[in-house]
């Protein structure tokens, strides 16, 4: 069974402005949702905590081979066992190494406040050099897709590819649906059964998100877990335009997040050497909607961007 570290719990990290479960009893309930999700995931060739400035970094690596690992970043109030309908099909297209994020609810403990931008890319290009010498290829779903854009403008050096699935904030902003879920998944009063709807309407109108372990997941982080990050702010074009890597971005055409047309013309504008598509029936759940699709399509990517 996986085992957590030493978490930030109760109100005495109040105004400390790092992340932390508000209480235990929601820590323990997001502990058991996160051990149940684990236990869905293939076997763990191993299991690192890697120290950085801002905190310990939970990092996993599945699957063997010398190829070059791809990274994987979930979305906001996620981590790792997010990836259960992923990792068998991208463990097949080479090594995978898993981090939760900094900041997120997750196994990574945050001990020092993140205040911007460069603070975010300063942890995670820590913890990939910890974890491997050579640049990673870096595929983020989300809001992990946007860390790892960030990470690719700040720390070009640690990024040998960049792949983004649905990623908000990177060529475009976000519509008033997410905003709407956005401010009320995340307001600790909230009835359980609305948050369930708000999780429902984010994930393409899934009846019932919560019976699956990420979905408890998921709405365990909304409810238990207060997180202190700064304001997500969009990469700069020219940052962009300067990025020289191989980029892959796949955006859902039905997600409520974007609109996945004129995101996807604003990156081909910026990047008209990347590869941008809209997959019309993915939602923002994409990942867990076409795993095999997915795992398809990075193979393709990867197999270009090695030759």
């Amino acid at each position: 069974m996986v085992e957590f570290p030493e978490s930030n719990v109760g109100p005495k990290f109040k105004g400390k402005r790092v992340g932390y479960f508000r209480e235990t009893a929601g820590f323990e309930r997001y502990r058991a949702a996160y051990v149940d999700g684990f236990e869905q995931l293939p076997q763990v060739r191993e299991t690192v905590d890697v120290p950085t400035g801002f905190g310990t970094v939970r990092a996993y690596r599945f699957g063997a081979g010398d190829a070059t690992p791809l990274v994987l970043l979930p979305g906001r109030q996620a981590a790792t066992p997010l990836w259960a309908a992923n990792l068998p099909g991208l463990m097949g297209v080479r090594p995978v190494i898993t981090l939760d994020l900094l900041g997120e609810p997750g196994a990574s403990v945050q001990t020092k406040p993140l205040t911007d931008e460069v603070d975010q890319a300063a942890w995670l290009s820590e913890a990939l050099a910890a974890l491997e010498s050579r640049p990673v290829h870096v595929l983020g779903v989300s809001i992990g897709g946007w860390a790892a854009a960030n990470l690719a403008v700040r720390h070009p050096e640690r990024v040998a590819s960049l792949i983004l699935l649905d990623s908000p904030f990177v060529f475009g902003g976000v519509t008033w649906k997410m905003i709407t879920v956005s401010l009320g998944a995340v307001l600790p009063g909230m009835p359980d059964t609305w948050r369930s709807k708000l999780l429902s309407w984010i994930s393409g109108g899934v009846s019932a998100p919560e019976e699956l372990p990420e979905g408890r997941l998921i709405a365990s982080g909304m409810k238990d877990f207060a997180a202190y990050l700064p304001m997500t702010q969009r990469p700069a074009a020219q940052r962009l335009s300067a990025l020289t890597m191989p980029i892959l971005g796949i955006y859902g055409g039905r997600s409520i997040v974007q609109n996945a047309r004129k995101t996807v013309a604003r990156a081909r504008k910026l990047l008209p050497g990347g590869q941008f598509e809209v997959w019309p029936e993915a939602s923002h759940a994409i990942n867990g909607e076409f795993p095999d699709e997915i795992a398809a399509r990075v193979a393709k990517f990867l197999g270009a961007s090695d030759a």
